[in-house]
Protein backbone atom coordinates (compact mmCIF):
# COMPACT_ATOMS: atom_id res chain seq x y z
CA UNK A 1 0.00 0.00 0.00
CA UNK A 2 0.91 3.60 -0.90
CA UNK A 3 0.74 6.49 0.61
CA UNK A 4 1.06 9.46 -1.31
CA UNK A 5 2.86 12.52 0.51
CA UNK A 6 3.08 16.70 -0.47
CA UNK A 7 5.49 18.85 -0.63
CA UNK A 8 5.48 22.73 -0.24
CA UNK A 9 7.54 24.53 -2.91
CA UNK A 10 7.53 27.95 -4.21
CA UNK A 11 5.99 28.67 -8.01
CA UNK A 12 8.04 31.25 -9.45
CA UNK A 13 5.01 32.27 -11.78
CA UNK A 14 1.71 31.91 -9.56
CA UNK A 15 -0.28 31.65 -12.30
CA UNK A 16 0.61 28.03 -12.81
CA UNK A 17 -1.50 27.93 -10.02
CA UNK A 18 -4.77 28.71 -11.06
CA UNK A 19 -7.75 27.05 -11.83
CA UNK A 20 -6.97 26.38 -15.09
CA UNK A 21 -4.20 23.87 -14.09
CA UNK A 22 -5.94 22.00 -11.23
CA UNK A 23 -3.39 22.50 -8.37
CA UNK A 24 -2.76 21.59 -5.29
CA UNK A 25 -1.66 24.63 -3.16
CA UNK A 26 -1.31 25.74 0.11
CA UNK A 27 -2.01 29.17 1.09
CA UNK A 28 -2.73 32.27 -1.90
CA UNK A 29 -6.38 32.59 -3.12
CA UNK A 30 -8.51 29.38 -3.91
CA UNK A 31 -8.95 27.98 -7.02
CA UNK A 32 -12.16 27.20 -7.20
CA UNK A 33 -13.24 23.87 -9.19
CA UNK A 34 -17.14 24.21 -9.33
CA UNK A 35 -17.53 28.10 -10.69
CA UNK A 36 -21.34 28.66 -10.72
CA UNK A 37 -22.35 27.78 -6.85
CA UNK A 38 -19.57 29.17 -4.78
CA UNK A 39 -19.29 28.76 -1.08
CA UNK A 40 -21.40 30.98 0.23
CA UNK A 41 -20.34 33.77 2.78
CA UNK A 42 -21.83 32.60 5.51
CA UNK A 43 -20.50 28.84 5.33
CA UNK A 44 -16.74 30.68 5.27
CA UNK A 45 -17.63 32.70 8.00
CA UNK A 46 -16.66 31.60 11.88
CA UNK A 47 -19.49 30.24 14.31
CA UNK A 48 -17.79 31.89 17.05
CA UNK A 49 -16.64 35.60 16.22
CA UNK A 50 -18.12 36.18 12.71
CA UNK A 51 -14.87 36.96 10.91
CA UNK A 52 -14.53 35.64 7.09
CA UNK A 53 -12.31 32.44 7.53
CA UNK A 54 -8.85 32.27 5.39
CA UNK A 55 -8.28 29.69 2.81
CA UNK A 56 -5.48 27.54 4.25
CA UNK A 57 -5.20 24.69 1.37
CA UNK A 58 -6.51 22.80 -1.39
CA UNK A 59 -5.96 19.22 -2.99
CA UNK A 60 -6.39 18.03 -6.25
CA UNK A 61 -8.02 14.13 -5.85
CA UNK A 62 -9.57 13.32 -8.66
CA UNK A 63 -11.24 9.59 -8.85
CA UNK A 64 -11.75 7.32 -11.36
CA UNK A 65 -15.70 7.56 -11.96
CA UNK A 66 -18.34 9.90 -14.12
CA UNK A 67 -18.86 12.48 -11.77
CA UNK A 68 -15.31 12.73 -9.82
CA UNK A 69 -12.83 13.42 -13.05
CA UNK A 70 -11.80 16.79 -11.53
CA UNK A 71 -12.12 16.42 -7.83
CA UNK A 72 -10.31 19.10 -4.87
CA UNK A 73 -10.73 19.05 -1.67
CA UNK A 74 -10.54 23.02 -0.05
CA UNK A 75 -9.31 24.13 3.98
CA UNK A 76 -10.36 27.13 5.36
CA UNK A 77 -9.49 28.14 8.77
CA UNK A 78 -10.31 31.39 11.28
CA UNK A 79 -7.27 32.73 12.61
CA UNK A 80 -7.99 34.61 15.37
CA UNK A 81 -6.55 33.64 18.67
CA UNK A 82 -9.66 33.08 20.45
CA UNK A 83 -10.97 30.80 18.28
CA UNK A 84 -8.04 28.13 18.02
CA UNK A 85 -9.25 25.24 20.92
CA UNK A 86 -7.75 22.56 21.74
CA UNK A 87 -8.66 18.85 20.28
CA UNK A 88 -11.21 21.03 18.74
CA UNK A 89 -11.61 21.78 14.92
CA UNK A 90 -14.70 23.65 15.34
CA UNK A 91 -13.13 27.34 13.42
CA UNK A 92 -12.43 25.65 10.02
CA UNK A 93 -14.16 24.46 7.19
CA UNK A 94 -13.86 21.46 4.77
CA UNK A 95 -15.58 21.53 1.08
CA UNK A 96 -15.53 18.74 -1.46
CA UNK A 97 -15.96 19.78 -5.12
CA UNK A 98 -15.95 17.73 -7.85
CA UNK A 99 -17.00 17.57 -11.89
CA UNK A 100 -17.20 15.25 -14.84
CA UNK A 101 -14.51 15.29 -17.20
CA UNK A 102 -17.52 17.16 -19.62
CA UNK A 103 -18.47 19.94 -18.15
CA UNK A 104 -19.24 23.72 -18.50
CA UNK A 105 -16.32 24.89 -17.27
CA UNK A 106 -12.94 23.03 -18.38
CA UNK A 107 -11.78 21.64 -21.51
CA UNK A 108 -11.83 17.64 -21.22
CA UNK A 109 -7.98 18.12 -22.72
CA UNK A 110 -5.15 18.64 -20.29
CA UNK A 111 -4.28 21.89 -19.98
CA UNK A 112 -0.59 22.50 -22.20
CA UNK A 113 2.07 23.45 -19.64
CA UNK A 114 3.92 24.81 -22.42
CA UNK A 115 5.10 28.27 -22.62
CA UNK A 116 3.53 31.07 -20.59
CA UNK A 117 0.48 29.72 -18.50
CA UNK A 118 -2.77 31.05 -19.86
CA UNK A 119 -5.19 32.94 -17.41
CA UNK A 120 -7.32 31.11 -14.94
CA UNK A 121 -10.66 29.96 -15.63
CA UNK A 122 -13.37 33.11 -14.52
CA UNK A 123 -16.18 32.52 -12.21
CA UNK A 124 -19.60 33.74 -13.17
CA UNK A 125 -19.70 35.25 -9.49
CA UNK A 126 -17.81 37.87 -8.27
CA UNK A 127 -14.41 36.92 -6.25
CA UNK A 128 -13.31 39.43 -2.68
CA UNK A 129 -10.05 40.78 -4.08
CA UNK A 130 -8.48 40.39 -0.36
CA UNK A 131 -9.11 36.59 -0.19
CA UNK A 132 -10.68 35.11 -3.56
CA UNK A 133 -14.14 34.17 -2.01
CA UNK A 134 -17.84 34.72 -3.39
CA UNK A 135 -17.92 38.39 -3.43
CA UNK A 136 -21.48 39.87 -2.96
CA UNK A 137 -20.29 43.39 -2.04
CA UNK A 138 -18.90 46.40 -3.83
CA UNK A 139 -16.73 49.82 -3.23
CA UNK A 140 -19.38 51.85 -2.31
CA UNK A 141 -17.49 54.89 -4.37
CA UNK A 142 -15.99 53.15 -7.02
CA UNK A 143 -18.61 50.06 -8.13
CA UNK A 144 -15.87 48.19 -9.61
CA UNK A 145 -13.96 46.46 -6.61
CA UNK A 146 -15.81 43.46 -4.73
CA UNK A 147 -15.36 41.90 -1.61
CA UNK A 148 -17.07 39.16 0.60
CA UNK A 149 -17.45 41.38 3.60
CA UNK A 150 -17.29 44.73 5.43
CA UNK A 151 -13.88 43.04 7.32
CA UNK A 152 -12.29 42.62 3.92
CA UNK A 153 -13.21 45.49 2.58
CA UNK A 154 -11.91 47.78 5.66
CA UNK A 155 -8.25 46.07 5.50
CA UNK A 156 -7.94 46.49 1.64
CA UNK A 157 -9.18 50.26 1.73
CA UNK A 158 -5.55 51.50 2.34
CA UNK A 159 -4.00 49.72 -0.66
CA UNK A 160 -7.53 50.45 -2.89
CA UNK A 161 -7.98 54.05 -1.56
CA UNK A 162 -5.21 55.65 -4.16
CA UNK A 163 -6.69 53.97 -7.36
CA UNK A 164 -10.88 53.82 -6.29
CA UNK A 165 -12.45 55.54 -9.11
CA UNK A 166 -9.53 54.95 -11.59
CA UNK A 167 -9.97 53.30 -15.18
CA UNK A 168 -6.92 51.35 -14.42
CA UNK A 169 -5.28 49.88 -11.16
CA UNK A 170 -2.58 47.78 -9.75
CA UNK A 171 -3.02 44.49 -8.99
CA UNK A 172 -3.83 43.94 -5.00
CA UNK A 173 -1.00 42.79 -2.95
CA UNK A 174 -1.53 39.97 -0.53
CA UNK A 175 -2.97 41.13 2.70
CA UNK A 176 -0.48 38.84 4.79
CA UNK A 177 -3.17 38.54 7.77
CA UNK A 178 -5.98 37.69 5.05
CA UNK A 179 -3.79 35.75 2.67
CA UNK A 180 -1.28 33.18 3.52
CA UNK A 181 2.14 32.87 1.78
CA UNK A 182 1.22 30.82 -1.33
CA UNK A 183 3.25 27.02 -2.16
CA UNK A 184 2.70 24.23 -4.67
CA UNK A 185 1.94 21.45 -3.13
CA UNK A 186 4.09 18.72 -4.99
CA UNK A 187 3.02 15.12 -4.27
CA UNK A 188 5.05 12.14 -4.66
CA UNK A 189 4.43 8.55 -3.80
CA UNK A 190 6.00 6.93 -1.08
CA UNK A 191 6.22 3.13 -0.82
CA UNK A 192 5.59 1.84 2.51
CA UNK A 193 5.69 -2.05 3.34
CA UNK A 194 2.50 -4.07 2.95
CA UNK A 195 0.57 -4.14 6.38
CA UNK A 196 2.86 -1.68 7.99
CA UNK A 197 -0.15 1.45 8.25
CA UNK A 198 -2.72 -1.27 9.09
CA UNK A 199 -1.65 -2.07 12.44
CA UNK A 200 -4.01 -0.93 14.94
CA UNK A 201 -2.09 1.26 17.70
CA UNK A 202 -1.34 -1.76 20.23
CA UNK A 203 0.14 -3.67 17.70
CA UNK A 204 2.50 -0.67 16.80
CA UNK A 205 3.43 0.15 20.07
CA UNK A 206 4.06 -2.75 20.96
CA UNK A 207 6.74 -2.99 17.76
CA UNK A 208 8.21 0.32 18.73
CA UNK A 209 8.65 -1.13 22.54
CA UNK A 210 10.62 -4.22 21.08
CA UNK A 211 12.80 -2.53 18.83
CA UNK A 212 13.47 0.46 21.60
CA UNK A 213 14.23 -2.51 23.93
CA UNK A 214 16.56 -3.92 21.16
CA UNK A 215 18.14 -0.36 20.18
CA UNK A 216 16.62 -0.49 16.76
CA UNK A 217 14.54 2.77 16.83
CA UNK A 218 16.49 4.66 14.23
CA UNK A 219 19.00 8.06 14.75
CA UNK A 220 15.89 10.53 15.63
CA UNK A 221 18.37 12.97 16.16
CA UNK A 222 17.60 14.75 13.55
CA UNK A 223 14.60 17.10 14.70
CA UNK A 224 16.35 19.32 17.10
CA UNK A 225 15.41 20.35 20.55
CA UNK A 226 14.85 24.03 19.38
CA UNK A 227 11.74 22.45 16.78
CA UNK A 228 10.51 20.34 18.91
CA UNK A 229 10.20 22.99 21.55
CA UNK A 230 8.06 25.19 18.75
CA UNK A 231 5.54 22.33 17.46
CA UNK A 232 4.97 20.29 21.07
CA UNK A 233 5.70 22.67 24.20
CA UNK A 234 4.63 19.77 26.18
CA UNK A 235 7.18 18.14 27.57
CA UNK A 236 5.16 15.15 28.49
CA UNK A 237 4.01 14.45 24.68
CA UNK A 238 7.88 14.80 23.67
CA UNK A 239 8.19 11.02 25.75
CA UNK A 240 5.54 9.64 23.75
CA UNK A 241 5.86 6.50 22.07
CA UNK A 242 3.29 7.40 19.51
CA UNK A 243 4.88 10.79 19.34
CA UNK A 244 8.45 9.17 18.77
CA UNK A 245 6.62 6.79 16.67
CA UNK A 246 5.69 9.91 14.68
CA UNK A 247 8.81 11.15 14.60
CA UNK A 248 10.76 7.95 13.24
CA UNK A 249 7.85 7.38 10.16
CA UNK A 250 8.14 10.95 9.27
CA UNK A 251 12.50 11.04 9.72
CA UNK A 252 12.71 10.04 6.29
CA UNK A 253 11.17 12.76 5.28
CA UNK A 254 11.15 15.96 7.40
CA UNK A 255 9.70 18.08 5.43
CA UNK A 256 6.18 16.28 4.40
CA UNK A 257 2.89 18.51 4.48
CA UNK A 258 0.73 16.37 3.53
CA UNK A 259 -0.09 12.53 3.88
CA UNK A 260 -2.28 11.30 1.43
CA UNK A 261 -4.14 7.74 1.95
CA UNK A 262 -7.56 6.97 1.09
CA UNK A 263 -9.24 4.93 3.28
CA UNK A 264 -5.98 4.65 5.32
CA UNK A 265 -5.79 5.42 8.69
CA UNK A 266 -4.10 9.04 10.21
CA UNK A 267 -0.50 8.81 11.68
CA UNK A 268 -1.40 10.16 14.85
CA UNK A 269 1.04 12.09 16.62
CA UNK A 270 0.73 11.75 20.09
CA UNK A 271 -1.97 9.21 22.29
CA UNK A 272 -5.18 10.27 21.29
CA UNK A 273 -6.90 12.25 23.58
CA UNK A 274 -10.86 11.07 25.01
CA UNK A 275 -12.14 14.57 23.29
CA UNK A 276 -10.10 12.75 19.96
CA UNK A 277 -11.29 9.54 20.67
CA UNK A 278 -15.21 10.86 21.02
CA UNK A 279 -15.11 12.06 17.74
CA UNK A 280 -13.78 9.14 15.86
CA UNK A 281 -16.24 6.74 17.46
CA UNK A 282 -19.11 9.38 16.65
CA UNK A 283 -18.11 9.95 13.10
CA UNK A 284 -21.08 11.36 10.96
CA UNK A 285 -22.01 9.54 7.36
CA UNK A 286 -22.36 11.64 4.30
CA UNK A 287 -25.54 14.15 5.45
CA UNK A 288 -26.08 14.06 1.18
CA UNK A 289 -26.05 10.06 0.48
CA UNK A 290 -26.12 8.75 4.06
CA UNK A 291 -23.05 7.02 3.61
CA UNK A 292 -19.46 6.29 5.68
CA UNK A 293 -17.00 8.79 5.67
CA UNK A 294 -13.44 7.77 5.70
CA UNK A 295 -9.93 8.73 6.10
CA UNK A 296 -9.01 10.49 2.85
CA UNK A 297 -5.33 13.23 4.06
CA UNK A 298 -3.84 14.53 6.66
CA UNK A 299 -1.88 18.06 7.24
CA UNK A 300 1.24 18.19 8.93
CA UNK A 301 2.69 20.21 11.67
CA UNK A 302 5.65 21.10 9.57
CA UNK A 303 3.24 23.36 7.49
CA UNK A 304 3.15 25.94 10.65
CA UNK A 305 6.78 27.62 9.58
CA UNK A 306 5.30 28.09 6.46
CA UNK A 307 2.35 30.02 7.29
CA UNK A 308 4.03 32.49 9.57
CA UNK A 309 0.87 32.92 12.15
CA UNK A 310 1.66 32.78 15.85
CA UNK A 311 -2.08 32.25 16.50
CA UNK A 312 -1.88 28.65 14.81
CA UNK A 313 -0.58 25.82 16.32
CA UNK A 314 -1.53 22.14 16.00
CA UNK A 315 -0.22 18.26 15.34
CA UNK A 316 -2.34 16.79 13.13
CA UNK A 317 -5.19 17.73 10.81
CA UNK A 318 -7.18 14.76 9.56
CA UNK A 319 -9.47 15.14 6.75
CA UNK A 320 -12.53 12.69 6.52
CA UNK A 321 -14.65 12.80 3.29
CA UNK A 322 -17.58 10.62 2.14
CA UNK A 323 -16.39 7.17 0.70
CA UNK A 324 -18.37 7.40 -2.43
CA UNK A 325 -17.59 11.16 -2.94
CA UNK A 326 -21.31 10.93 -3.76
CA UNK A 327 -22.55 13.85 -6.62
CA UNK A 328 -23.04 17.38 -5.78
CA UNK A 329 -23.90 20.35 -6.73
CA UNK A 330 -20.91 23.05 -6.28
CA UNK A 331 -19.29 22.52 -2.92
CA UNK A 332 -20.30 19.95 0.12
CA UNK A 333 -18.92 20.19 3.76
CA UNK A 334 -16.59 17.53 5.13
CA UNK A 335 -14.97 16.32 8.21
CA UNK A 336 -12.04 17.57 9.54
CA UNK A 337 -10.20 16.15 13.19
CA UNK A 338 -7.81 18.44 15.11
CA UNK A 339 -5.38 16.31 17.18
CA UNK A 340 -2.95 19.18 19.61
CA UNK A 341 -0.25 18.72 21.79
CA UNK A 342 -1.46 19.52 24.79
CA UNK A 343 -2.74 17.65 28.18
CA UNK A 344 -6.05 17.50 28.49
CA UNK A 345 -7.92 19.23 31.39
CA UNK A 346 -9.28 16.92 33.83
CA UNK A 347 -12.62 17.54 35.35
Amino acid sequence: MEIDLGFAEKNDNAAWLSNRYFPSKLGGQPAWLELDSLPSTSQLQCRKCLAPKSFLAQLYAPFDDDFNFHRSIYLFLCRNANCQEAQSASNFTVLRSQLPRKNKFFSEEDPSELGDPLPAIPSSKKLCVACGCHAPHTCSKCKAIHYCSSEHQRAHWPQHKPNCGATTGSHAKPLNHIVFPEFEIVMDSNPVEPGEDDKDEDARLAEFKELEANGKTGDLSNVSESEMDKYFADTAAADDKTFRLFKKQTAAEPDQIVRYKRGGQPLWITNIAKTVEDQLKELPNCPLCGGARQFEFQIMPQVLTLLEDENLDWGVLAVYTCAKSCPIEGYAEELLIKQDIVAEEQS
